[in-house]
């Protein structure tokens, strides 16, 4: 059973949702971008010639480890947002990829990079645990 297709104004909906959702993951990564490149000590104020403590060096470096896993996970959702604006242009947005029903609005709200229905993506993560 085909899905009926998300009228034109829903789809310019989602389209801006996710455009803003793009800009503030750009701002995002801009920002972590931007701690990275300034050293320990000047983001600290510490501008003095002394060497840091250890444990000092080891929080900056579990920090950066950090901004790293969060911007590899940001640029994943990016990627994912340009993706719907694909299936926007081309009309399959809103569309679960594996049964073609209609993904609820709800979700798409949500998630709006959604690729499966509720349904779908719980069997999918069902499988992928079975796999572990």
């Amino acid at each position: 059973m085909a899905a009926i297709q998300l009228t034109p104004e829903k789809l310019k909906y989602y389209e801006e949702l996710i455009r803003k959702e793009i800009e503030d993951s750009r701002k995002f990564l801009d920002n972590i971008n931007h701690d990275q490149s300034i050293g320990a000590r000047e983001s600290s104020g510490d501008l003095s010639s002394y060497a840091f403590h250890q444990a000092d060096q080891g929080s900056d470096t579990n920090l950066m480890e950090q901004n790293v896993m969060l911007a590899e996970q940001e640029r994943e959702k990016m990627r994912l947002l340009n993706e719907a604006l694909r299936r926007i242009s081309d009309g399959t947005y809103g569309v679960c990829e594996r049964c073609g029903e209609l993904i609820s609005e709800n979700r798409l709200d949500i998630v709006p990079y959604a690729r499966y229905c509720i349904d779908c993506k719980s069997k999918e993560e069902e499988k992928n645990r079975h796999k572990r």
